[in-house]
């Protein structure tokens, strides 16, 4: 195989290869090899002999054959396997030498993923879909590397733009990771003065006990209906209504109404429902009949009651029959979505 490559790149990769490498990348545009060594990068330009993309595939076959053992290079005919994280811990570092892209997100994919590891996968891939992934792994974003993966996905969400599903995606793995600062944070929840979409997964992980930034006040009856309901907190919705005058409460109800009055896509209306549901409390919790002390709240225990029972069943539908996004889609989804809002603005301040 070394014969199809240049007897000068023949030689300098032998001798590149001789070193404790931890990852290769190749520059296809500039036909440069980049290798991270423990010495610090090396750059070996290449001097193709035949076409660049079937020099390149020599090159990528020279480097699998030394990493893996492998003289047909790297199989990409595999990523669907890789990709669903099949590959074995002990081989994954190996990997990473073997200059294929497809290599890398192997790795990336891997539950045997280490902090090492990611460090010089990102290295020769730092992609913002990589950084997702690699956030995801608790020993990621728990080391040194998921503070930078972290602050690179924040700087880097103005550039996903339309990217709605890629938006709610890197603000969920974000919040989960833990690996921003409350300030950065806080930054992130702003964003969604702009793009409304931003608050979306802060709303589905408010369900799981994670604090919504820059919280706005309780409602000023939060005291005295939760006196005059005390005893009934366990019932689902006297909890939703005691829930949604809250502080924390109130926060979601005036970021889910900025949703739902204007979402850009299918997935942001579906899943803005389905986390309202989630944080107000379980699917399908059935109501009580009002006691006669509680009638006069009758009307915000009943919009709480509906809050519980949330989720997208009534889109589904609509969704079936249509792709339709912006404002074609908010024409079809209306009467559902402002059956919602009136129940919301019922329980806001």
């Amino acid at each position: 195989m070394t014969d199809d490559l240049s007897p000068e790149d023949s030689f300098r990769l032998q001798v590149l290869l001789t070193q404790n490498l931890k990852a290769v990348r190749i520059d296809e545009s500039a036909l440069v090899l980049h290798a991270l060594t423990d010495q610090g990068e090396a750059s070996l330009p290449l001097a193709p002999v035949c076409r660049p993309d079937r020099y390149l595939r020599l090159v990528r076959e020279f480097l699998s054959g030394h990493a893996l053992g492998s003289p047909g290079g790297y199989p990409v005919y595999l990523s669907r396997w890789t990709r669903q994280g099949q590959v074995e811990g002990g081989k994954l570092g190996r990997l990473l030498l073997t200059g294929e892209p497809e290599a890398v997100v192997a790795v990336v994919y891997s539950p045997a993923l280490t902090n090492e590891l990611a460090e010089y996968a990102w290295w020769a891939q730092p992609t913002i879909e990589n950084a997702r992934l690699m956030l995801r792994r608790e020993a990621v974003a728990q080391g040194r590397m998921g503070r930078v993966l972290a602050e690179f996905l924040a700087e880097h969400l103005p550039f996903l733009r339309d990217d709605h599903l890629g938006i709610m995606d890197t603000v969920a793995v974000l919040i989960h990771a833990r690996a921003l600062t409350p300030a950065q944070l806080e930054g992130v929840w702003k964003k969604g003065r702009r793009s409304n979409t931003h608050y979306v997964a802060f709303l589905e992980l408010a369900a799981l006990a994670h604090r919504l930034p820059i919280p706005l006040p309780a409602h000023a009856e939060c005291d005295g209906i939760t006196a005059a309901l005390a005893g009934r907190e366990a019932e689902p919705g006297v909890a939703a209504l005691l829930r949604a005058l809250s502080s924390q409460g109130q926060t979601f109800l005036a970021a889910a109404a900025d949703v739902l009055e204007r979402p850009e896509t299918q997935e942001v209306a579906s899943r803005t429902l389905n986390a309202i549901g989630a944080y107000f409390g379980p699917p399908g919790a059935a109501s009580h009949p009002l006691c006669d002390a509680c009638q006069i709240y009758a009307p915000r225990l009943e919009a709480a009651q509906r809050l519980v029972a949330c989720n997208d069943a009534a889109l589904k539908p609509i969704f079936a029959r249509s792709s339709a996004i912006g404002s074609l889609m908010r024409r079809k989804i209306e009467p559902v979505i402002s059956a919602l809002l009136a129940d919301i603005r019922a329980l806001r301040a």
